[in-house]
């Protein structure tokens, strides 16, 4: 059955008035057609730069065009929901790591934006009875970044992200596909990053071969969310005190500095999540685990892996309060957090450690954990200033967060 038709551009007005009465920050349309960087993303898989995110190149040709996730598209509608917040007064925490910004809010950013577009589609299929409407939020193959670009939200930063004058790149982006023809916005075609180099530049594994081009396999964020294996031993120190994700393009890139602060209170950041406690992670069960970070951000690298990278961030933060855990995750039944233990332990200039590393050696089989003893010695780590923001001392848990 074909939809009604409307005017396209009454609509279109309408529809945007009741994106901004439902809280999102950013409303623009894009057409239906197939996304100018599509060409892009074929070479970036080319190039391995979407490491073990195997989902990406299975479904590479859907990306093609929006027809390929809602037949009959004629419109897509892109949100965008500012997440910059307040910073919160730092509580007390015996090893304060970093995560990132977007894991700051109680629950999970997919579910709530899904939410309010869902609204959107209710009040759409209200004005035109009969049409077809489909959300995306991260999970369907669609470039949201493209059609965000198209609808007028943004330009492209050097750091691949989407960048908008007034609300700066701290954005949340979802879309609502429709059948409905609706006028288009005017797509952004202009630039402002100028000569600027900051977001490249504080990269601390220089996981942007290029400007506006991202290798993901060197990004903190894949590292620490993504690989299911053990973290590259010559980006462990790069961890610095990441535990999730990795702001730090984010933080230095100009139009970020007098974006403002969202008040929409599904964004609002969790207190003991600003800063985490990295050793209060590495000692829970699975079970406490589950009970805290179930249906968030941070319980996609599940327990094994927040608790393989909680192991090298104490390491890097040289909390020496978490050396009876480390060695105690000697003996844990998964090899990829024994193998992190050990490295760990390896960093600390501590006759307990050392100790436990001689006793485990003995008994270790697993011949992942077993490369970690050997190959290449171990990197004392005192005072490290190698990521932006970044400070530790031998004994002391203390970081800059």
């Amino acid at each position: 059955m074909s939809t009604p038709e409307a005017d396209p551009a009454s609509l279109a007005i309408r529809l945007k008035a009741e994106g901004v009465r439902l809280g999102f920050d950013l409303i623009g349309i894009a057409p239906a057609v197939s996304p100018p960087g599509y060409p892009r993303l074929l070479s970036w898989l080319e190039h391995g730069f979407a490491g073990e995110m195997h989902y990406l190149p299975r479904r590479a040709a859907a990306y093609e065009h929006p027809e390929n996730v809602l037949a009959g598209v004629r419109s897509v509608v892109m949100v965008a929901l500012n997440y910059k917040t307040e910073s919160l007064q730092s509580v007390p925490v015996t090893a304060p790591a970093r995560i990132a910004r977007y894991a700051h809010p109680r629950g999970d950013y997919h579910d709530y934006l899904r939410a309010r577009l869902k609204q959107l589609g209710d009040w759409l299929h209200d004005e035109v009875p009969q049409c077809r409407t489909r959300v995306v939020v991260d999970t369907a193959p669609l470039l949201e970044r493209d059609f965000a670009r198209l609808a007028g939200l943004g330009w492209f930063g050097k750091n691949t992200l989407l960048i908008h004058k007034r609300a700066g790149s701290f954005l949340f982006l979802g879309g609502l596909l429709t059948d409905v023809p609706l006028e288009p916005d005017e797509p952004h075609l202009t630039t402002h990053c100028g000569t600027c180099t900051r977001c490249l530049d504080v990269c601390p594994t220089q996981a942007f071969p290029e400007p506006y081009v991202l290798d993901a396999t060197r990004c903190l964020a894949y590292f620490n969310i993504e690989l299911d294996g053990p973290i590259p031993r010559e980006h462990r120190t790069n961890i610095g005190d990441w535990l999730f994700g990795c702001d730090l393009c984010q933080d230095v890139c100009p139009w970020n500095r007098k974006s403002p602060a969202s008040t929409d209170s599904v964004v609002q950041p969790q207190t003991d999540l600003t800063p985490a406690d990295a050793l209060a992670i590495l000692t829970m069960s699975k079970e406490e685990f589950q009970t805290r970070f179930a249906k968030t951000p941070l319980d996609r690298p599940g327990w094994n892996g927040m608790r393989r990278t909680t192991a090298i961030v104490l390491a890097n933060l040289q909390c020496y309060e978490a050396i009876p855990a480390l060695i105690a995750a000697l003996t844990d039944t998964d090899s990829i957090v024994r193998g992190a233990a050990v490295w760990a332990l390896r960093q600390f200039d501590d006759p307990a450690a050392e100790a436990a590393l001689q006793a485990h050696r003995a008994v270790e089989t697993d011949p992942l954990v077993l490369a970690e003893f050997g190959g290449d010695p171990a990197i004392r780590i005192t005072g490290l200033q190698g990521v932006d923001g970044f400070k530790s001392s031998s004994g002391n848990c203390g970081v800059d967060v």
